[in-house]
């Protein structure tokens, strides 16, 4: 009966094909709030600034160790009875303007801000230049008969 003994070993793998994934869940550890209005400032304040290893996710929803670090941070920093502003201006000195998604416009930045346009109006002037420089040179004249040789 090696058959029988197939069909038990097929069902115990699909069996723990279908109970491994929920197993396999990492829990996530619930932060004791003091009160739902705090728990709403974590949220918010995860929310905004960016993932210092992953480009485009921010710090409530990476996987990575230094966000999950720096949401503790932010959680310990709400217990101590810390604003918002407090909290934002402790992650840009230490990490620099870097981890906000929409850093302030000052002298360090105005290139970051300002760029695109300057790129843009260069390529616009090299545009309008060449256009120019073609219509100034206008169309070949074809030669007279009497010209031929």
């Amino acid at each position: 009966m090696p058959w029988r003994r197939q069909l038990r070993l097929i069902v115990l793998l699909l069996l723990g094909v279908l109970f491994a994934p929920p197993l396999a869940a990492q829990a996530v550890a619930q932060l004791p709030f003091k009160n739902r209005s705090d728990e709403a400032r974590y949220q918010r304040l995860t929310v905004q600034p960016r993932c210092l290893v992953c480009q485009n996710e921010n710090l409530a929803d990476s996987k990575a160790e230094p966000s999950r670090d720096l949401r503790h941070q932010v959680f310990a920093q709400l217990q101590a009875g810390n604003s918002d502003t407090q909290i934002k201006q402790y992650m840009v000195d230490r990490y620099s303007d870097f981890v906000l998604y929409d850093p302030p416009v000052k002298r360090g930045t105005w290139l970051l801000w300002f760029g695109p346009l300057l790129v843009l109006g260069a390529g616009a002037g090299v545009v309008i230049h060449t256009g120019r420089k073609r219509a100034c040179a206008g169309t070949p004249v074809a030669p007279q008969a009497e010209e031929q040789w």
